[in-house]
This record gives C-alpha cells, sequence and structure tokens, in this order.
C-alpha cells in the first residue's frame, strides 16, 4: 500500500466506482460496513483480502487501514457507526451475509444519508438488529509473510487452475512438502487445499464480474468440470454461478 489515507469520520452514502478502480489505503475513526449492491468489492488489508458480492457486505472496524478494488462497476453503499457502537463484536475485517430484509435496509438507510428523522432512526436500529444476526462467512484469502510461504502463493495466484500437488509445488521452491503444510496451517491458518479453493472461488467471482461464461471460468480456475464449480459455489455463495449476475443474485 503506497500511502495511507485519514479518514475522521466513515460517512454514510452511496458512492459508485467504476471497474477495475482501486481506493487507497486508508482508514476511518469510525466503523464501516461496505456493501456492493452491485459488482465485486475486494477489501484487502496487510493481512489478507476479503471479496464480497451482492450477497455479502464486509465489516471493517474502526482504525483498519483497508484498500478497495472494484470487480465489475460498484454501486457501494457505505454505513458508518460510531467506534463506541459494535454490535458485531468484531475487531477484525469479516464479510457477512446480507439476506433480502437486510439488503432493502441497507438501501433504504443510505438512500437519505442527510435525512436525521425519526423513521430513519428507527430504520437504523432495526439495521443493527439484522447485522447482529447475520452469519459470519469465511471469505478471506489470508496473505503469506513466510518468503517460503508467499513464492508458492505468486505461483498460484498467477494460475489458479494450476494443478500440481503441495510436494511438486515444493520442489520448484525448494522447500518439502511437509514443512508447506506447516506453513499453511500455521501462517495462514489454513490447509494448501482451503486457501486453493478460496483463492480459486475469488478468482471465480472476478471473472463473474466481468460476465465472464460459467463453463469458461470453471476451467480458468482449475474445476475439472462445470458441475464441480456449481456445486463448491454455491456451497461457498448459497446460490448458482448461473444466478450470479451483477446485482441480481439474492441470498
Amino acid at each position: 500500500m503506497k500511502s495511507i489515507r485519514h479518514e475522521s469520520i466513515a460517512p454514510t452514502r452511496t458512492q459508485w466506482v467504476a471497474a477495475g478502480t482501486d481506493i487507497d489505503a486508508h482508514h476511518h475513526d469510525d466503523h464501516q460496513i461496505i456493501y456492493a449492491a452491485r459488482g465485486v468489492l475486494a477489501i484487502t488489508t496487510d493481512i489478507g483480502t476479503w471479496i464480497a458480492p451482492a450477497t455479502r457486505a464486509i465489516w471493517v472496524p474502526a482504525g483498519t487501514v483497508h484498500a478497495h478494488h472494484a470487480h465489475g462497476a460498484l454501486e457501494l453503499r457505505l454505513v458508518g457507526l460510531p467506534a463506541t457502537d459494535n454490535p458485531l463484536g468484531l475487531d477484525a475485517p469479516t464479510v457477512l451475509t446480507v439476506k433480502p430484509l437486510l439488503r432493502e435496509l441497507i438501501l433504504a438507510y443510505t438512500s437519505d444519508p442527510d435525512d436525521d428523522g425519526a423513521e430513519r432512526n428507527r430504520l437504523r436500529a432495526v439495521l443493527l438488529d439484522q447485522l447482529a444476526a447475520s452469519a459470519q462467512q469465511t471469505l478471506h484469502l489470508p496473505t503469506p509473510t513466510d518468503s517460503r510461504l508467499k513464492e508458492i502463493c505468486d505461483i498460484l495466484r498467477a494460475n489458479p487452475s494450476e494443478q500440481r500437488t503441495l510436494a511438486a509445488l515444493g520442489k520448484e521452491a525448494g522447500v518439502s512438502a511437509r514443512t508447506l503444510s506447516r506453513l499453511f496451517t500455521s501462517d495462514l491458518g489454513m490447509t494448501f487445499p482451503q486457501w486453493r479453493t478460496q483463492l480459486r472461488l475469488y478468482q471465480a467471482l472476478v471473472l463473474l464480474a466481468e460476465g465472464v461464461p460459467v463453463t469458461t471460468v470453471a476451467h480458468r480456475c482449475g474445476w475439472s468440470s462445470a458441475s464441480a464449480f456449481i456445486d463448491v459455489f454455491r456451497q461457498a455463495y448459497g446460490h448458482t454461478p448461473g444466478r450470479h449476475r451483477i446485482g441480481g443474485a439474492k441470498a
């Protein structure tokens, strides 16, 4: 991250962001709920990347340095909350399930951010209740700190369809499969297959946001068939990739 911009308040607003746009590293004194009503949003910190399609939102705690990247044209709905108001009790970025009711609450609450009336305050209270009840999702791609592991992860990032085993990849990096397996667990908190699946799901969302056909996405991301890809995608996101249209998928 090049420079870090400080914003004292995380404002509640709607923001349109062109496809491929980067929003440089910054942080807020307040908490922020970031929801892409259209497009796919990626948020990156120094420990990893969180990605959210239109059925997910990302909770960013106060003070967290983060950057954004737009996959597809984004319609961002941003909800700022005082640092003292943490309905989720979370101190790290987290992906949250956005069911239809919560989606409509976010859209309604951000449609007129200057409204300070009693009705909107009641709307906010319901929104916070729904947030507190939202399921947390493990849609997080952690970033390695170990240089040996980083080399392996860079190979996979460059080609998510890479099919070589951990032992074969380790030979290229001069590291044993046993050491790499241990590093995946200790450095990234997940196994090699789990991390690779997360990477492939991440890349699948990116390609779908760009309008790439489902079968092509499956093969580019390393699945042996479209049906295998569809099964994994449904388990992760609650709907099939065929229903995943920009802003159109429902939780």
